[in-house]
Order: C-alpha cells, then sequence, then structure tokens
C-alpha cells in the first residue's frame, strides 16, 4: 500500500461534512431505501446493453433522470446520457459518470437470478452496480434537500469496454458537453470501495490481418499459408521480455481464420492487445508487432516462394486509451482519500483503464471509484453482485461529491 500525503485540512473539510443534518439525513435515506436501490440494480440489468447498443439502457436512465427531477436529461450525438442538478453557482462543476455498456453481445440472457444473498447475471457488477448508483445518490440528494455550491452533472457513457475504446467519455471530453473542461471527474467503475484509481493505464490494440490466394490443403500444398505466418509471429511476440517496471502485459485474445480443416485459408486475424502504465513502453510494444509480423510475412513468402504465391498484411488499429495520472496532492484524490477514512474505509491507490484515462490523460482532476458491494466472475457469464455493505459506498460518492462541489451558503 502506498503511502499518502496526510489529508489534513481535507480531513478537517470532511468530518464537518459528515455531521451535517442534510448529510446525516442522505446517509438514513440511503440506508432506507436499499432494496429499492437492488430493485432498480435489477430493472437496469435486464435491460441489454451490448457493445455499441446501449440505446435501450440509456433511454430508461435518461426517463429515470427525469423522474428523479434532475434538469435537462438529454442523450448526446453518441448515446451518453446527461442530466444536470443545479448548485447556487454553475461551478465548480464536478461530474458523477458511470459507464452503461457491458462485454456481452447481443442476445445474451440478462435475466437475473437470486442465489441467497447473490444477484446473478452477466453485466451486474460491471457496470450495473455503478449505473444505480447514479440514480441511488441523486435520490438521496433530493430527499434529504442538499443543496451545493456548484452544480452536479450525472452522466451514464457508452464505449467503455473493449473495442468501444472510451468512445462516450472521448467524445464528452472533445467534442461534447465538457470539450472546455471540468473542475471534478468520478467514475464508478464496479464494486467495493477501497481502491482509488488516480492512474490511468494506457492500452493499444490492433487487429492483423494476413491475406493470401487460399486453397485446398493436399492440392495445393505448398502455397503461402495466413495462419502459418501467424503462427510464426505469434511465438516470437510472445517472447517479448515485458519489464516488471514500469508494469507492461500484452495479449493475443482472438484468432481468426479459415474455413475448415482441410482448406488452406485465405485470411487470417488476431487482435492484440499491449499495455502499460508507461506510453514509451506501449510504443516500444508496437514496434516489436509490427517487426515479428513483417519478418513472419517474409519468412512464409521466402519459404513457399516456388509456389509463385504471396502473402500481404495489414495491421488496423481498434483501440487506443492514453496514459497519465492525476497527481496524489490534488484536491480530488486528496478528498476521495479524506472521505474513505471519515466512513472508516482504508482507501488504495491504483492503477486501471476506465473512463478516467480520458480526462485524466488531458491533465483534469480525474478519478474512479467502487461503488460498493461485493463481485466475482466479472466479464463470465456467471457475474454475480453481493450488495451487502453498498450503502458505504454510495455514502462515500454523496460525501465526496457534496466536498468536491461544496455545500451551498
Amino acid at each position: 500500500m502506498q503511502n499518502y500525503a496526510p489529508p489534513t485540512a481535507e480531513h478537517s473539510t470532511v468530518q464537518d461534512l459528515l455531521y451535517a443534518p442534510e448529510i446525516r439525513r442522505a446517509f438514513l435515506f440511503i440506508d432506507e431505501a436499499q432494496e429499492e436501490t437492488t430493485e432498480e440494480l435489477i430493472r437496469i440489468c435486464e435491460i441489454p446493453a451490448p457493445p455499441f447498443k446501449e440505446d435501450a439502457r440509456a433511454q430508461y436512465v435518461r426517463r429515470r433522470f427525469e423522474e428523479l427531477g434532475l434538469e435537462s436529461a438529454r442523450i448526446d450525438s453518441e448515446g451518453n446520457v446527461i442530466a444536470e442538478r443545479a448548485g447556487r453557482s454553475s461551478h465548480p462543476r464536478v461530474i458523477l459518470s458511470a459507464h452503461l455498456d457491458t462485454v456481452f453481445p447481443e442476445g445474451t440472457d440478462v435475466k437475473v437470478r437470486r442465489e441467497g444473498r447473490r444477484l446473478c447475471a452477466p453485466g451486474i457488477a460491471d457496470n450495473t452496480c455503478g449505473v444505480v448508483s447514479l440514480t441511488a445518490v441523486a435520490r438521496a440528494l433530493d430527499a434529504a434537500d442538499v443543496r451545493t455550491e456548484g452544480r452536479l452533472y450525472f452522466v451514464a457513457t457508452v464505449g467503455e469496454e473493449g473495442e468501444g475504446n472510451l468512445r462516450g467519455v472521448r467524445h464528452l471530453f472533445t467534442e461534447g458537453e465538457f470539450r472546455t473542461g471540468a473542475d471534478g471527474f468520478i467514475s464508478l467503475d464496479g464494486p467495493g470501495v477501497e481502491r482509488i484509481t488516480h492512474r490511468a493505464l494506457g492500452s493499444r490494440r490492433y487487429r492483423v490481418s494476413v491475406s493470401g490466394p487460399g486453397g485446398h490443403s493436399w492440392g495445393d500444398f505448398g502455397i503461402v499459408n495466413p495462419v502459418h505466418a501467424l503462427g510464426r509471429a505469434i511465438a516470437r511476440f510472445a517472447a517479448y521480455p515485458a519489464p516488471l517496471a514500469p508494469r507492461t502485459a500484452y495479449n493475443v485474445g482472438i484468432i481468426e481464420g479459415g474455413s475448415s480443416v482441410n482448406s488452406i485459408p485465405e485470411r487470417a486475424s488476431m487482435t492484440v492487445d499491449m499495455r502499460s502504465v508507461s506510453s514509451e513502453e506501449i510504443d516500444k510494444l508496437e514496434s516489436y508487432l509490427r517487426r515479428v509480423v513483417e519478418l513472419a510475412v517474409r519468412e512464409e513468402n521466402l519459404q513457399r516462394a516456388t509456389s509463385g504465391t504471396s502473402l500481404s498484411y495489414e495491421m488496423e488499429q481498434v483501440g487506443d486509451r492514453p496514459s497519465g495520472e492525476t497527481p496524489i496532492e490534488f484536491p480530488i484524490v486528496q478528498a476521495a482519500i479524506a472521505c474513505s477514512r471519515a466512513l472508516g474505509i482504508e482507501p488504495r491507490l491504483d492503477c486501471s483503464s476506465t473512463d478516467s484515462n480520458i480526462p485524466i490523460s488531458m491533465g483534469l482532476p480525474a478519478i474512479t471509484i467502487g461503488a460498493g458491494g461485493m463481485s466475482g466472475n466479472c466479464h463470465c457469464l456467471t457475474e454475480w453482485y453481493d450488495p451487502a455493505g453498498r450503502e458505504l459506498g454510495l455514502k462515500r460518492v454523496l460525501l465526496l461529491l457534496v466536498a468536491l462541489a461544496g455545500v451551498a451558503g
């Protein structure tokens, strides 16, 4: 665990907030509304949100924002849902966000099953528990009549997972609502309460495709084979000596190609994921990938030169998540630490790839935290979520929001 700079001033402010009558009322509402929050969690989870097809869930969340009295609930041109809660002033502008999408393809059964305290369904922890926290916190603020100095934005983003490539939050900060910036961005992603993600894990993803004439495995034996070339490339790439510091990782996650066991494929492809806390290491990995692919194709062409056939290849970038860091001394990190400790949570500073990557890379104050509760088997069909302890996560979110936006005097 890292050592933190002692947040004495922030901690004092948070302690004052903790005992403010309106905050105590909000906390009580969170405790008493747990069953309603679980029912909402189930309703949202059972609305499919596969990659690039989040609209049905987005429409539901927009309607809920309207029903809760949030202002100007709308869906932007990228599919993000945005609503506002007015403060006494227009600044500071603080965003509370959670991503709508799941990793599961269209047609996946998302019906929630109860197994004791556990709620079982694909996507229920990542990230339905984050999405339901948006409505839960908005309800608690309203029920307790908590007034803030700054304006709060409640945002449900699209395209966080996989090849979505952070398209929702990228749009918000480059072309959309927050292209001029914001004073704070909090992303709710998954369960738990200990982690505070203030470092953005960068990643780059490529689809490598190799093409040739194809043919019969017997009659055309001796011609170039795209799968054989990919095999060579993968073997070399897998031998890359990734450093432990700065931590770096790579993975060939998908291999596709061919139509039958006795056919030489016309085309084969692989999808490669490269990650590091250092953008320089990702650059090195990308250069190495390009070299091994070029070498593998050239070797296959040379070995089969007498056949008069040859392979070609292309590399398409399908993902690019920037790295960066919100420094520990920034108020948003110090406030998150102070809010955690005020509620008896010992926080753990973390590095991960989340919606916060985009604002962090732009130098904006951003963190990602868990929404409370427990889970297992995330990104699997057997994913489960246990809401036990969720109220602590929701209280921390609400306390942090108010600490950053300020109480209206």
